[in-house]
């Protein structure tokens, strides 16, 4: 693979205890920045780097897993795409149901749709409309928090469901894009910052 080193290639076991102390650097240095993609003057942040060390992607989501762990949360709801890949992982050590939130047209049943707004245009996300239950206490999980706008959408799709949204949990925040202020009195935990 292009772009890393070797030593990040290859397979590190985590330890089963002390990894907590770990400096969040190590996680960061395994995202891969991908210049001008999906157009000129963007950076992605490549997540595929992490998750395909073993290590890296136990510890990212188990620090996810440990900042919600003794909190009362019925579901998950995870965002397309990345989002599903944290957000299913996360359920599974917390015990949660999981729902997934994504583009329109890609569920079968009834939905409820949100739309938001894009620099140049607008975007909606849909959840099934009978996919949560009233009282519900859910934690959205995303893999980027970048300008807030689909963390909103889902947030505004869970309480018109009745949801009581609990937080927002992100791999990685883009903190210059402001995400935070799209999600005002909702309580965020990103694992990396920019």
């Amino acid at each position: 693979m292009q772009g890393l080193p070797d030593t990040f290639l290859k397979r590190r076991p985590l330890p089963e205890r002390g990894w907590e102390s770990e400096p969040m650097v190590d996680l960061k240095e395994l995202i891969r920045d991908v210049p001008d993609f999906p157009k000129a003057g963007i950076i992605f942040r490549d997540i595929t780097t992490l998750l395909r060390d073993a290590g890296a992607f136990r510890m990212a989501v188990d620090r996810i897993v440990d900042r919600y762990r003794g909190q009362r949360i019925d579901q998950l709801l995870v965002i397309e795409s990345r989002g599903f890949i944290l957000g299913s992982a996360a359920a599974y050590a917390l015990g949660t149901g999981l729902i997934p939130v994504r583009k329109p047209g890609k569920l079968p049943a009834a939905t409820l749709r949100a739309t938001y707004q894009l620099e140049y245009g607008e975007d909606s996300l849909e959840m099934h409309a009978d996919a949560l239950r009233k009282g519900e206490r859910v934690l959205i999980v995303d893999d980027l928090l970048a300008t807030g706008g689909t963390a909103a959408a889902t947030v505004s799709l869970a309480r018109r469901a009745g949801a009581e949204v609990v937080g927002g949990a992100f791999l990685i925040e883009l903190k210059a894009l402001g995400g935070r202020g799209q999600l005002p009195g909702l309580p965020v935990f990103s694992l990396i910052t920019y």
